[in-house]
């Protein structure tokens, strides 16, 4: 393989990104208030949210977005970057950080899909996450089907993490550095991830190291789904986490995505299981949450399921705000119709908190009285709450 220098496109869009405020950016580690300052008080769930804790949402763009019947919402709806700006305190590029999206030919890198998505969260006062720099899915082919030998592997990776997490040096609160490393049965994925196969289990150790390296006011997580309560994949994670710590590697956080399936049990050790790796110094976070049903035709659930939806955000939040440093509450995007959960699990959908026109549903309503009642004199405050009345 020939080694080159990396190309850089980065994209300028700083009509997009200034929305609300006037940007100053911040270092990750001095976070900007939960709240957007210089605004008066809102019904929103960003306002609503106790101080240092952050509201999330997935920034629409990228993946099914790119073939589906509308443009896509962040470049193009300003009402979408609005609700975005009003609504969240934090935000997760979808898939615009991907590989196969930021890094689409080898030695070349598209920063400006995800440029557009920081500038916009520093000019409305808000944190980002990364999302994801070690991953088995959504990889370019020049990767995949590459004729690259282990060693050229490992420095393809490692100028990856370094150029990426090095371009957004300061201006990322945390990043998802592994993502989805264990199947349910808590093996390493050492079949379908190419630098598990081909490197080996002691690359997990080096990318957070490099990581860390590449910006050491970073908070480095771990990511999965389906780790919600205990069993055989969180166990994994946690002994895994416990090895890392005692040889010293820089990993800061576990996240639980959450995407929740009506037609399942939700495990109510969730709390628990968020508990055991807050016991190890880490911090914690709900980071993809979306709660699907079955739907009919017109793509809704019955008022019936939205309601036990609504209950399942709720027992979700309550079990995050339960824990001392479980700081941060991401939903899986705003709008039902740019959800990607009816494209992948056909016959379900309605698994997000507004609709429509940003009409709010139910679960937008649990979110916004539990945030409320998290707080001292919240059952007072709720009573006294625009919602309520």
């Amino acid at each position: 393989m020939n080694r080159r220098l990396p190309v850089l496109r980065i994209g300028a869009a700083s009509a997009v990104a200034a929305l609300c405020l006037t940007a100053v950016p911040q270092a990750a580690s001095a976070a900007p208030p939960a709240t957007p300052p210089g605004l008066a008080q809102q019904d929103t769930l960003r306002w609503n949210t106790p101080k240092d804790f952050r509201i999330g949402s997935a920034v629409a763009g990228g993946g099914h977005h790119t073939s589906a019947d509308y443009p896509e919402p962040f470049p193009s709806d300003p009402e979408y970057r609005s609700v975005l700006a009003r609504e969240f305190s934090s935000l997760t590029p979808e898939n615009q950080m991907k590989w196969e999206f930021i890094h689409p030919e080898e030695g070349v890198y598209d920063f400006g899909p995800a440029d557009d998505i920081v500038d916009f969260a520093e000019a409305n006062g808000q944190v980002v996450r990364g999302h994801t720099l070690f991953w088995h899915s959504q990889n370019p082919d020049w990767l995949e089907n590459g004729d690259h030998t282990p060693e050229e592997l490992r420095a393809v990776l490692k100028e990856h993490i370094y150029t990426v997490v090095g371009h957004y040096e300061g201006r990322i609160q945390q990043w998802e550095v592994a993502n989805e490393i264990f199947d349910d049965s808590g093996r390493l994925r050492t079949e379908d991830n190419i630098w598990l196969r081909e490197l080996g289990p002691g690359i997990i150790a080096d990318i957070f190291r490099w990581a860390h390296d590449a910006d050491p006011n970073a908070q480095l997580f771990f990511n999965d789904y389906n780790v919600e309560g205990l069993n055989a994949k969180s166990d994994a994670y946690y002994a895994l986490i416990q090895d890392l710590l005692a040889q010293g590697v820089p990993v800061h956080g576990f996240g639980m995505q959450t995407h929740l399936g009506l037609q399942y049990g939700f495990d109510g050790r969730m709390q628990q299981n968020l508990q055991r790796f807050d016991d190890l110094g880490l911090e914690t976070a709900v980071t993809e949450i979306d709660v699907r049903g079955p739907v009919g035709a017109d793509g809704q659930m019955s008022p019936e399921l939205r309601q036990k939806q609504a209950d399942w955000y709720r027992m979700a939040l309550e079990a995050c705000l339960a824990v001392e440093d479980c700081n941060s509450f991401t939903v899986w995007g705003v709008l039902d119709e740019h959800s990607w959960v009816p494209n992948t699990f056909p016959g379900y959908g309605d698994a997000l908190t507004m609709e429509g026109g940003y009409e709010r549903k139910p679960a937008y309503d649990a979110l916004q009285e539990t945030l409320v009642r998290s707080q001292p004199g919240g059952d007072a405050k709720w009573e006294h709450h625009p919602a309520f009345r």
